[in-house]
């Protein structure tokens, strides 16, 4: 049965883009160019995965709105903001609101499609039971390949794929670094170095909030970011 993926855009020209792109591909999708029109449809049933705008018709922070009321349905839900607002403040707004990634229209359609498989992936994976699966272990850090989820010290870190690929590329080669371009290539995305800062920022945060001790991602100036292999 063919995955069901939503997509609120209200942009016509740039929805049927999206939406021909994901029919191709054997999806089956609604769209819908309003906040309300998507609210009552996601009401008779939630789609695998909803991909939304910040900015709706007349609702400048319609999005916004649209997945808090999403998330608050269903944990699990693959959110994906995409949109043309590129701001840090707009993309730490919508991480916070439980969006599971945030990319920006510039992206590429092949980029676009393979974010959302890997968000489906992940969603399959976290409905399975657990056995068997690759992972990646350095000190306190687990990383889950097949489920895309991350611990450190056994208590989980929610992270989005953009940020999981990025802690995978980085704890792989503990003590080696890793340039901002590189970090773009592991995670599949095209962002500014102002965005892979902000990035690695967030995801500092989300283990310090399990580890207030946690400093595992070191900065090296001019240069990257290394993982610090000893168990921290």
């Amino acid at each position: 049965m063919p995955k069901h993926i939503a997509i609120v855009e209200d942009e016509a020209a740039l929805a049927a883009n999206y939406s021909d792109a994901l029919r191709r591909q054997g999806f089956e999708v609604a769209v819908y160019d309003n906040r309300p029109a998507a609210a009552r449809a996601f009401e008779a049933r939630l789609p695998d995965l909803a991909i939304i705008d910040v900015g709706l018709g007349d609702e400048v922070e319609g999005g916004f709105d649209l997945c808090r009321e999403l998330r608050s349905r269903s944990p699990e839900l693959p959110i994906v903001f995409l949109t043309a607002r590129d701001s840090e403040l707009d993309i730490i707004s919508g991480l916070r609101l439980g969006a599971d990634d945030y990319l920006t229209k510039d992206i590429s359609q092949a980029h676009m499609l393979a974010r959302i498989n890997a968000l489906l992936r992940r969603a399959r994976a976290m409905r399975a039971p657990e056995a068997g699966e690759h992972r990646v272990e350095q000190g306190a850090l687990v990383l889950n390949l097949e489920r895309m989820t991350a611990s450190w010290r056994e208590a989980a870190v929610e992270l989005t794929v953009t940020e999981f690929w990025m802690v995978h590329a980085l704890a792989r080669h503990p003590g080696h670094v890793k340039n901002r371009r590189q970090l773009m290539e592991a995670a599949n995305v095209v962002l500014d170095d102002n965005s892979i800062t902000s990035h690695i920022k967030r995801i500092r945060r989300k283990f310090q909030r399990v580890d207030t001790d946690f400093d595992a991602i070191e900065t090296a100036y001019g240069m990257g970011y290394r993982w610090l292999g000893r168990d921290r």
